[in-house]
């Protein structure tokens, strides 16, 4: 995961801020990609100039296509279903968290979301990613 991007998804400027400061602390902020939107994520993952990300972190509740909508396109795209996507939400409804793991999740965590609930939240997905092994994938 170190060598290869992370793609955040996220369309609230203040979450996104959030996760960034987590990810600088955690010497990754260089190495990661936000996307405010759905659809601007999935057009830099579509691109093929890029490299594909290690890892996407995915708001659920995104504005305009939905976190489900953005994740059920990325698993039926072939080149695109090999990377993890950790959906994070504010929700912990059965039915959100069901659906996600339906559409193949790799995660789904409930935002904390002050800074340091952050920092432990993503220090933690980082370990996790950085011990599994990821397939490659074609840039």
């Amino acid at each position: 995961m170190r060598s290869r991007p992370l793609l955040l998804v996220e369309d609230k400027p203040q979450d996104a801020l959030t996760i960034k400061r987590a990810l600088a602390e955690l010497g990754m902020a260089e190495r990661t990609i936000h996307a405010p939107t759905a659809g601007q994520a999935l057009e830099y993952l579509r691109c093929g100039a890029h490299e594909k990300p290690a890892l996407i972190l995915l708001e659920f509740d995104i504005g305009g296509m939905s976190g489900l909508e953005f994740l059920r396109a990325v698993k039926s795209d072939p080149a695109l279903r090999a990377i993890p996507v950790v959906v994070l939400a504010s929700s912990q409804d059965r039915r959100d968290i069901l659906q996600s793991f339906d559409l193949h999740a790799a995660g789904y965590i409930v935002k904390p979301f002050d800074d340091t609930a952050a920092l432990e939240a993503l220090k933690i997905i980082q370990e996790y990613w950085s011990l599994s092994y990821l397939p490659a994938c074609h840039a």
